[in-house]
């Protein structure tokens, strides 16, 4: 196992962004040049006001064991303490580029990188999922950051029903006029086209912070589009539900059911692997 921190800011010059690499050794007693895997980066949510623990190694850990290399990207956050859009899309724009290009090193299929967002972290994920073809010019350098799916966890989709100090956080310091014009890209279900990343969505019907109708719109959207895409809604369950682990939420037996989001979202991923396991 090895497990490093490469600093974004450091490899291309932008402002920030870690990404935490947790990846497997080949695991066999005799060479097989061969051996790769899918990888997959993490996005924790936290309103672009921080970002949340519980949604990363958990996480990243889970998937480890269903058979994906995995990274956890920290971000910058936006409000008056961090940078506004699209300094996030940038730096996770940057981590699909890094893990490509260095593939190799990385015991990565580079054809099969994935992310997976939570809240704002979702948002985040649903904007690369839309806007990948636009990140190398916002960027000013050629990256490749088209995500080869993406899983979307109770994300926030649209300010028409939202979590609004999401997008004043992530537009902070920009004029109404220019918000008005940003929120027509940031409203993702309103940006989907034909080319959108294919998604798995998750989301509960109870969900007080951000509700599922955001979930549901993405959805919809993807499906005019002809774009592949799962959704679940479960009935019960709080914001925020992770990996739905007790130690995490202690929140009841409803859990048990939540919690198949994980292997469900690894086999929509596994449908665009060549790897069987």
């Amino acid at each position: 196992m090895k497990n490093f921190t490469v600093d974004l800011k450091e490899e291309y010059g932008i402002h920030g962004g870690k990404l935490d690499c947790l990846t497997m050794d080949m695991p066999f007693d005799v060479d097989t040049p061969d051996w790769k895997r899918p990888a997959l980066i993490v996005i924790p949510g936290g309103g672009y006001g921080m970002t949340s623990k519980r949604e990363a190694e958990p996480v990243a850990l889970a998937f480890l064991a269903r058979g994906f290399q995995v990274f956890i990207l920290w971000y910058t956050i936006g409000t008056a303490e961090g940078m506004s859009y699209p300094e996030q899309l940038i730096e996770l724009g940057t981590a699909v580029d890094y893990v490509k290009k260095n593939a190799d090193k990385l015991n990565v299929n580079k054809d099969e990188v994935f992310v997976v967002g939570f809240s704002a972290g979702g948002h985040l994920t649903g904007n690369l999922a839309v806007e990948y073809a636009s990140v190398s010019e916002k960027a000013g350098q050629k990256l490749d950051a088209k995500p080869t799916a993406v899983g979307l966890c109770y994300p926030v989709i649209s300010s028409k029903n939202g979590h609004l100090e999401t997008y004043e956080n992530l537009l902070y310091g920009y004029t109404q006029e220019a918000k008005a014009e940003l929120i027509k890209t940031l409203n993702l279900n309103e940006a989907v086209t034909e080319e959108t990343a294919p998604a798995f969505i998750w989301a509960t019907a109870k969900d007080q912070v951000v509700p599922v109708d955001n979930a549901i719109r993405f959805a919809q959207a993807l499906s005019e589009k002809n774009v592949d895409f799962e959704l679940h809604v479960y009935t019960d369950g709080v914001h925020g539900l992770s990996t739905c682990d007790e130690e995490i939420n202690p929140y009841g037996a409803h859990l048990a059911r939540t919690s198949k989001w994980l292997d469900d979202c690894s086999a929509f991923f596994h449908r665009f692997t060549k790897e069987k396991f």
